[in-house]
């Protein structure tokens, strides 16, 4: 059977389930039919591809000289899993996962076409990728605000072009991608105001010798100087406050000691992106903080199995590293399950991951740099007490920094007081900012205040859908 939307019966039982349709969910599931074994892939998305090679076969755009070829490459990824044999069901949010059977198998929650049904495998690779790290400031809740990264996903599936006077802000490469992306679709950016302190550039020297013998050396250069033929570029902007009455109309930035407004109609966002592990911790994995990459990552081996026994993370949802490391992640992912399961002999899974992490080394090198050069300021992470930080439920920072200097233990306990975390995106946009504001408010280390405790339902699901699929499965929802 090839990739395709066709749900299984009720009562089949997958060797895998992938969740997550990206790079790394890709090559796991290719990488696991070349064992022969039964695969499906889960996706809250329409097709294959993820965030980073969306709509890769479908798009209007491919010959447009817009996208370079580390988007073009998703083609071919798209093109295996198709012809696997790999089940695809595109349009299925996960919404739980647990062990049953005494542990012996996994049982998955999806959510799709508004009916709730559950799918069991033997093995799980969660591929779920990274999203945006939030990048609040004074007014970034106006009409007329939006991450780089949502912009970059009308670009992809859509074909939209922001229309008017659009400025960039923040840090990190996507930053500068999709700068040039704009510029190569005649609509360069008025300005991109780059965050990144000027003191991440001395820190990340150390690394400079394998960024340079890297590929990102090269890209990078060349992205830089597309985009500083087209667009005027700011460094080390130390502040910035969106401006306008009902619509965003204006940034107030400092720069250098000086101030300076610019106006514009569009404001795009972006600092950087971090594992999205709200699904990797309901399903009980342990994670740990990064004190590099100022993000929560997931505990893995080196064949990426977490703590959970039969359940892998795989790609940028492990730790952000690129594209073509999340796919070489999914392989190596893929090809550990398949030696713990026995499938195929000792010296073959050997070789293969041998080959494998071989290959992941020479993609890693170089990556070291660009997490140094591109972490994040700290007043831009933890901003002013008049900003607000959660927009689900409207709670500014100040309320954090009051809430933690009254007793507040972590972020749960913090619910109590101000409710941050407790809306739809269940603290996906703000749980980081909440940590390191409690963090530095109680003079500890961000792991020691934790994160957000996250439970099933992970996404939206009705009470009905629930209702349905107790009385489907005899009141077992």
């Amino acid at each position: 059977m090839q990739a395709n939307s066709m749900k299984p019966a009720s009562h089949d039982i997958f060797d895998l389930i992938v969740v997550g349709a990206g790079p790394a969910g890709m090559a796991a599931a290719a990488e696991a039919r070349a064992f022969d074994m039964s695969v499906a892939i889960l996706d809250q998305n329409a097709g294959l591809g993820g965030q980073i090679y969306r709509n890769v076969a479908n798009s209007l755009l491919l010959d447009s000289g817009i996208f370079d070829p580390d988007y073009l490459r998703g083609s071919a990824l798209v093109a295996d899993v198709q012809k696997s044999g790999a089940v695809f069901l595109g349009n299925s949010a996960v919404w739980g996962i647990e062990c049953v059977a005494d542990r012996s198998l996994f049982s998955i929650g999806i959510m799709s076409d508004g009916v709730a049904e559950r799918l069991l495998a033997r093995r799980v690779v969660l591929a779920t990728g990274a999203l945006e790290r939030p990048l609040p400031i004074e007014g970034w809740t106006l009409p007329g605000v939006m991450s780089v990264g949502a912009a970059q996903t009308l670009l992809k599936r859509n074909a939209v072009v922001p229309a008017g006077r659009t400025v960039l802000a923040g840090t990190g490469p996507l930053l500068y991608l999709f700068a040039a992306q704009l510029a190569r679709a005649s609509c360069p950016p008025v300005a991109v105001l780059d965050t990144s302190p000027r003191s991440n550039w001395v820190k990340a020297l150390l690394h400079l010798p394998g960024f340079m013998a890297s590929n990102y050396f090269r890209k990078g250069l060349s992205l830089m100087g597309e985009v500083k033929r087209s667009s005027r570029i700011i460094l080390n902007v130390k502040h910035m406050e969106a401006r306008g009455e009902e619509q965003f109309r204006w940034l107030d930035i400092s720069v250098d000691g000086r101030s300076e407004r610019i106006e514009a109609d569009l404001l795009l966002l972006h600092q950087g992106v971090v594992p999205q592990v709200n699904l990797a911790k309901a399903a009980g994995c342990s994670h740990e903080w990064n004190s590099e990459r100022l993000a929560f990552e997931p505990l893995r081996d080196e064949g990426f199995r977490s703590s959970v026994s039969g359940l892998s993370i795989a790609g940028d949802g492990g730790g952000v590293r690129g594209a073509q490391a999340a796919e070489l992640e999914g392989r190596i992912a893929a090809t550990q399950i398949a030696g713990d399961m026995g499938i195929t002999s000792g010296p073959e899974i050997s070789r293969r991951l041998q080959r494998f992490r071989s290959e992941l080394a020479k993609v890693l090198r170089g990556r070291r740099f660009l997490s140094v050069y591109y972490r994040p300021a700290p007043q831009f992470r933890m901003p002013a007490d008049d900003v607000i930080i959660c927009r689900c439920e409207e709670v500014t920072a100040g309320s954090v920094r009051e809430a933690a200097a009254r007793g507040a233990s972590g972020p749960n306990q913090l619910k109590l007081f101000v409710r941050a975390g407790m809306g739809q995106c269940q603290g996906r946009l703000c749980g980081l900012t909440v940590t390191e504001l409690m963090a530095g408010q109680q003079k500890k280390m961000p792991g020691e205040i934790g994160y957000f405790h996250i439970r099933a339902p992970v996404c939206p699901i009705t009470v009905g859908a629930l209702a349905e699929l107790n009385d489907r499965t005899g009141g077992r929802a």
